[in-house]
């Protein structure tokens, strides 16, 4: 019996003789399975020859990685809370005994928000590491692949996680595609953890919004509108991606309000 990880995605099954026959999230058009096909692996086969990586982005704020890259390569980040303690935002499909003992040392993960059902990954197994609580929009429900009593869904527009941590329904790439607000971030001046509901460009004066990354499928416009109605009432001068090197380092609230219209006249021909 293992915890089979799907090597596209990264999500992980519950305990079984084999693997599933099809990965769900890579099945779906918003992901892809390789040409080569399905394939899986076990936590024990990946912590063998992959590492996690800690990063300092900003006071406050850790990204975390798994290095080399595995599954889609999407980063986490750890927001330290002035009680002590931490929130991870997303998650990535790794965890090792040296992650357990840092984290631990900076107070522990006092509770796990993910933005979308692509970085839901391995979150079971960082949930019972740390007897903490993976809150998920309830939009996703059917996307969990490993049910656990750990798994808490929210419904409505946002959930308080902390004072000044506040996760925002988007919609868009999924259902309940979320991000998270915090306040405190960039000074004071506030910080925007996008995921990809909000994917930060090259050119970081824009960002841009889709229903499929890997398979360039757009967003309506009406969808896009509503994205962005979701974050204006918030402040915040700096956004980062579920990916490095995807971020706005000021103006973010701006670059995000100006990007959706641009989308938004594009998409209808104007």
């Amino acid at each position: 019996m293992a915890f089979h990880l799907c090597r596209t995605c990264g999500t992980q099954y519950p305990d079984s003789p084999a693997p599933p026959a099809a990965c769900p999230i890579c099945v779906d058009e918003r992901q892809y399975v390789p040409e080569a096909g399905q394939s899986w692996l076990t936590l024990e086969e990946l912590r063998r020859d992959h590492r996690t990586v800690f990063t300092a982005i900003e006071p406050g704020l850790d990204q975390l990685l798994v290095e080399p890259e595995f599954g889609i390569g999407e980063r986490a980040f750890l927001i330290r809370l002035p009680e002590g303690g931490v929130v991870m935002w997303d998650c990535v499909a790794l965890l090792d005994d040296a992650t357990v003992s840092a984290i631990r040392a900076l107070g522990g993960l006092r509770a796990i928000a993910i933005s979308h059902p692509h970085y839901y990954t391995m979150m079971v197994e960082w949930a019972q590491a740390f007897g903490c609580p993976v809150h998920l929009h309830a939009d996703d429900r059917q996307w969990v692949q490993r049910p656990d009593p750990a798994l808490s869904f929210w419904s409505g527009e946002t959930l308080a996680l902390a004072d000044g941590l506040t996760a925002i329904r988007c919609g868009g790439h999924f259902a309940g595609a979320s991000v998270l607000h915090w306040a405190a971030g960039a000074e004071g001046r506030g910080v925007l953890l996008s995921g990809d509901t909000i994917q930060g460009l090259p050119d970081r004066r824009w960002v841009s919004f889709m229903y499929s990354y890997p398979n360039l499928i757009p967003l309506p416009a009406p969808a896009v509108r509503r994205i962005a109605d979701a974050v204006a009432p918030y402040e915040f001068d700096r956004l980062y991606g579920a990916f490095v090197g995807r971020q706005v380092r000021t103006d973010a609230r701006g670059a995000v309000l100006r990007s959706a219209e641009r989308y938004i006249r594009a998409i209808q021909g104007g």
